[in-house]
């Protein structure tokens, strides 16, 4: 049995990409804050809507993916109802393990995991850290859950705050860019159906290649940029601007927003 405690956006997309993945849906559990948020995930997955004390007494494996200011709450009420060797899987940005550890026990395995929104087309990015008391066969269980979602990737759980700059929040950096290209074409004469298809057939097409070419990034930019071309022209304004400059800037400071609200 799993049990997501707090389906929120983020919960909800991992219970839907669990769904889509096979687990039965009797073998699922999620909580909710309002009620009217439990009886709309039941309408849609068929998913048992239970408290937080229920979940942690019944499920195998507890995924929190409440927000982090909510998490040392959640701890308090589920601490007496989670018995040691129960996987615990922490899903709230900048929220430690050994933050959980500190209110359920050194004897509970907890595994800490920054996944982002495209699960929700089972193309995720999850990365994945083990605490103190979590060993390969915890980590295993963990990848199990996410590999049918996306990519899972194991790092150090002291780079989980720069994952979470690059990857947990990556797809707002592509859609806000979408947008901009899209404002361009717009402003170039082009409706906005249109420029929209273009820029993201084009983005979806430069993912796939980046991803399957196995070639860097600068060697394919490279090949799109002729000299004297139109994208050199492009690129130079771009430096102008210090574009790269303000994605390293912007990244850097996700990173220390996450390393912030795991200290409170």
């Amino acid at each position: 049995m799993i049990a997501i405690l707090g389906a929120g956006k983020m919960g909800e997309a991992l219970l839907s990409g669990l769904v889509r993945a096979g687990v039965p849906v009797g073998e699922l559990l999620a909580t909710v804050r309002r009620p009217e948020r439990g009886e709309a995930l039941t309408r849609q997955y068929g998913v048992r809507v239970v408290s937080n004390a229920e979940a942690a007494k019944r499920a195998d494996t507890l995924i929190l993916a409440v927000k982090p200011q909510d998490m040392a709450t959640l701890l308090d009420e589920i601490a007496p109802y989670v018995p040691a060797g129960r996987l615990v899987i922490s899903a709230a940005a900048g929220i430690t393990t050994a933050f959980v550890e500190a209110r359920l026990g050194e004897d509970v395995p907890v595994v800490r995991v920054m996944s982002n929104t495209p699960v929700l087309v089972d193309e995720a990015m999850s990365v994945i850290s083990a605490g103190a008391g979590a060993g390969e066969e915890h980590l295993k269980l963990a990848e199990d859950l996410l590999q049918p979602v996306g990519k899972v990737l194991r790092v150090p759980e002291s780079q989980q705050d720069a994952a979470t700059a690059l990857s947990g929040s990556g797809p707002a950096y592509f859609f806000y860019l979408v947008e901009a290209m899209v404002d361009a074409g717009i402003l170039l004469g082009m409706p906005r159906a249109a420029a929209l298809d273009m820029v993201t057939q084009s983005i979806v097409g430069a993912a796939i290649m980046l991803r399957d070419s196995g070639e860097h990034p600068v060697i394919l930019r490279e090949a799109v940029t002729s000299p004297g071309g139109t994208t050199i022209a492009a690129i130079a304004e771009l430096e102008r601007h210090s574009v790269r400059a303000a994605f390293l800037a912007a990244i850097e400071a996700a990173r220390d927003r996450s390393s912030q609200l795991a200290a409170g």
